[in-house]
């Protein structure tokens, strides 16, 4: 079989990210080896499994063995109907801590060997983040540096963590930094709060425009979800409701986005099931429903898919 390397980006999409797995088989039963890759909130997830070596039928025993309302993890005496999320939520800025899912993505990647980015060849694997503090978009690892961490050392669980940090659901990653740092990058504030990167770039496409620009004859590829949940109607009771329907709309608000008439031969659209960003409490059967659509998705797409045509015919959105 033909062999063909490629960049590839991963949107985020909260649990629907499940989905993008099944796409990831697909290209690898198509021949695909995945040179680079990046990603934004679970998208990030996956992009950073490939980056450790995992393959797309070793991801999906990962979903299989995987009860994902277990990465919801808070004290207990923040489970108190309505007053303990809302105490929570004042006190630590999200509904759940977010270590768990750190904690689980960190024993995925040990087991290959891998804690921090330097354990990965560099330019291999790069993750979008928020900083909401400063207003601005970060790349991981490289952007770390403006924090005084050396980007080698990072840990990518923890930059995981940051990426995957939907506001208010999830504790913000804070970033402390030096007086000598925030004289250096020109900034006040003593404490950065980082939050999931689908804020400023959910589908960063553009993130391997100067590969494209130098010549570099490699395609790059797009794995997104789409799809609305207009099936499920949010029930607002309450604040704390409200704020869990404003972080799926938020999320869902990218699935429907436009994309360039050129960047479309290069997007494996995969259909989300109606399934939200932040229903974490899906059954296995849930769970593989979406590994088999995205599966399907990237089956379709490589049936027709012209890697001249994706290599040649770019086209970016310029980062702001």
């Amino acid at each position: 079989m033909q062999t063909t390397p490629v960049n590839a980006v991963f949107e985020g999409g909260g649990v629907k990210g499940i989905s993008l797995t099944g796409a990831v088989r697909a290209a690898e039963l198509s021949g695909v080896v995945f040179n680079r890759v990046a990603g934004t909130s679970s998208g990030s997830i996956v992009a950073a499994l490939i980056a450790a070596g995992y393959t797309g039928t070793e991801m999906k025993g990962i979903i299989e063995r995987t009860p994902f309302q277990s990465l919801l993890k808070r004290n207990l005496l923040f489970n108190t109907k309505l007053i303990g999320p809302a105490i929570r939520l004042l006190l630590y800025k999200g509904l759940y801590s977010g270590d768990a899912i750190e904690q689980w993505i960190a024993e995925l990647l040990y087991a290959k060997q891998i804690r921090t980015f330097g354990d990965i060849p560099p330019g291999k694997l790069r993750i979008i983040a928020s900083d909401i503090t400063n207003a601005k978009l970060l790349v991981l690892p490289d952007d770390i540096s403006n924090y005084g961490i050396a980007p080698d050392r990072l840990s990518v669980a923890r930059a995981i963590r940051m990426s995957t940090s939907i506001p208010y659901f999830f504790d913000p990653v804070v970033l402390r930094q030096s007086a000598k740092e925030r004289k250096k990058n020109r900034v006040k504030a003593k404490s950065s709060y980082v939050v999931d990167g689908s804020l400023l770039s959910n589908f960063p496409l553009w993130l391997f425009e100067d590969d494209v620009q130098m010549g570099v004859p490699i395609p790059v590829l797009g794995f997104q979800t789409v799809g609305r949940t207009e099936a499920q109607p949010h029930r607002i009771v309450g604040p704390i409701t409200m704020f869990q329907a404003m972080f799926d709309t938020m999320l869902n608000a990218h699935d429907e986005r436009y994309i360039e008439k050129q960047n479309r031969v290069r997007t494996i659209k995969i259909p989300s099931l109606g399934v939200s960003s932040t229903q974490f409490n899906l059954t296995p059967q849930s769970s593989m429903d979406l590994y088999a659509s995205g599966l399907q998705a990237g089956e379709k797409f490589f049936q027709s898919w012209n890697r001249q045509a994706v290599t040649m015919k770019v086209s970016f959105t310029p980062r702001k």
